[in-house]
């Protein structure tokens, strides 16, 4: 039986030397030009040195004016000589320890923030349901626009390549522009690109051939993939499944199994969030460990290509027991190496458990559970433990070291802050 110790062996020949993978987080650290930093290279050497088999990055975007926020790196069109530096030594440093570093490809569409753009684009002219005006009222794409987006994923695929990542990801998940294009809820086309599954999976199938043929047969390909929207009307498990299934004939590498998007960000916390077609949920998921497992195991039944899940992981119990039964080939991690890097290097050396640091903070005082709007004082609670991580990866970044004392709403205010000065910087 398989443990985190062990090496996986990919379609398409690569070798990942353990089954722990450093999953995708946003990092918001690229200069105002969308090229990769310093900071970045810090980042990821970090993270290659803390033991991981498998580092893959944050959203990687393909248009400049469709990010999933300020900060995001950029490839669009040819990349000047300061832009492959900055690439090329983020790839070094993630694979100084001979890992692999997989860039995580990536398009906004409709979730583009209105403070980049006001009318992004995608599928179709379906507006994200959330209050707040944070998004804008999309435009929807033209088919010549979709035939260049799936050249500039190739394109992006072709720059990862050439800039020494040892492979790509490309994300069709949490509600961004390939997983827009899957949902029968935001994908309202009556074209080749829309109605039936078929049609509506085309884009997704489109580009993953477009980057296998630019990056050549034994280059690395992964998918991101929601096991279900969580949204009734969404995209549903057995859609999935199917889509699963196409993927793996289409010569995918690793399906990571996720879920959600933002007006359902199962991603963040699957509980209460069952979709009504899915597998009924193990006792280990209700606990908030392995969120997507049950998922995985039950597309495991059709399926013969390696799967990463990402979510809750925290023991190596847990971890194992899902390399076992074959929930995962490979267990992403996310949170807790935002504050200890080494994470993956003490599990394999035989720690049992990683830090909940969520468990940990401060937050809004017990007699607020009295007053009304308990609900949505919630909500921003829940956004500003994100954004604690967000300034984690930020000081590992700036300075090398976690900053576990922010407080949870400063860390909301920082990172926004730092991000209405980039788009200030990139305006200006």
């Amino acid at each position: 039986m398989p443990t985190i110790a062990d090496s996986l062996v990919l379609p398409c020949g690569a070798v990942l030397p353990n089954r722990l993978a450093k999953a995708a987080m946003t990092e918001g650290l690229a200069d105002p030009q969308g090229r990769a930093t310093p900071e970045l290279e810090r980042l990821y050497g970090l993270w290659a040195d803390g033991g991981s088999g498998l580092l893959i990055s944050g959203n990687v975007q393909i248009d400049r004016d469709h990010l999933e926020r300020p900060g995001n790196v950029i490839i669009q069109g040819p990349q000047d000589e300061a832009a492959l530096a900055g690439l090329r030594a983020m790839a070094s440093a993630g694979t100084r320890a001979c890992g692999h570093i997989w860039m995580q490809i990536s398009h906004a569409g409709r979730q583009t923030q209105v403070t980049v753009n006001p009318h992004p684009k995608a599928p179709s002219a379906v507006a994200v349901g959330l209050p707040g005006k944070q998004f804008g009222v999309p435009e929807a794409l033209t088919e010549a626009e979709i035939l260049d987006l799936v050249e500039r994923f190739g394109h992006a695929a072709e720059v990862a390549r050439e800039t020494g990542f040892t492979g790509v990801q490309i994300h069709a998940a949490h509600g961004y522009l390939l997983s827009q294009f899957l949902s029968p809820r935001a994908n309202l086309r009556t074209d080749q690109w829309g109605g039936s599954l078929e049609n509506r999976a085309r884009m997704l199938l489109a580009v993953v051939a477009r980057v296998r043929a630019g990056v050549g047969p034994s280059f690395p390909i992964g998918v991101k993939l929601n096991s279900a929207d969580f949204q009734r009307g969404g995209f549903a498990f057995e859609d999935s499944m199917v889509v699963a299934r196409w993927l793996q004939d289409a010569g995918v590498d690793l399906l990571e199994i996720s879920g959600g998007s933002y007006e359902q960000p199962a991603m963040m916390d699957i509980q209460g969030m069952e979709a009504p077609d899915a597998p009924p949920m193990a006792a280990s998921t209700a606990a908030r460990e392995a969120y997507f497992v049950d998922f995985a195991k039950t597309m495991r039944a059709a399926l013969t290509m390696p799967l990463l899940v990402t979510g809750g992981f925290r023991t190596r119990r847990a971890m194992n027991l899902a390399l076992e039964t074959g929930g995962a080939d490979v267990i992403g991690l996310g949170r807790p190496l935002c504050v200890d890097t080494a994470g993956p290097a003490k599990l394999l050396a035989g720690a049992e458990e990683l830090d909940r640091w969520e468990t940990k903070l401060k937050l809004l005082p017990p007699w607020l559970s009295f007053l009304g709007g308990l609900k949505m004082l919630r909500a921003v609670e829940g956004f500003a433990v994100t954004y604690w991580y967000y300034a984690q990866i930020d000081a590992l970044a700036r300075t090398g070291r976690a900053n576990i004392g922010i407080a949870p709403f400063k860390a909301l205010l920082s990172i926004q802050n730092t991000g209405k000065a980039w788009l200030k910087a990139r305006k200006g």
